[in-house]
């Protein structure tokens, strides 16, 4: 539900009636039953992924993300590079 909506008011409201469905679901012990609802819950997850999601732009898969990593701890950066004589 979050690669559709980044808002946190409209994940809720979503997100408290598929809820109630897990809940009215609760008590199955078919386990025919429980199949069928397993099988359109996932079809139901299918339908709110997103085809391209939102990702945050420096999280993992994010447009920033390891971008400019920072520099190994052993690497040393010498920035009178050049002017070893004076010069």
């Amino acid at each position: 539900m979050l690669s559709w909506a980044i808002r946190r008011e409209v994940f809720y409201v979503e997100a408290e009636k598929i809820r109630a469905e897990f809940d009215a679901n609760a008590g199955l012990d078919d386990p025919r039953q429980i199949e069928r609802a397993l099988v359109r819950g996932e079809t139901k997850y299918g339908e709110y992924t997103h085809p391209d999601p939102y990702i945050v732009p420096y999280r993992p898969g994010g447009s920033m993300y390891a971008r400019n990593p920072p520099f190994p701890q052993d690497i040393h950066i010498h920035l009178d590079f050049g002017r070893e004589g004076g010069h």
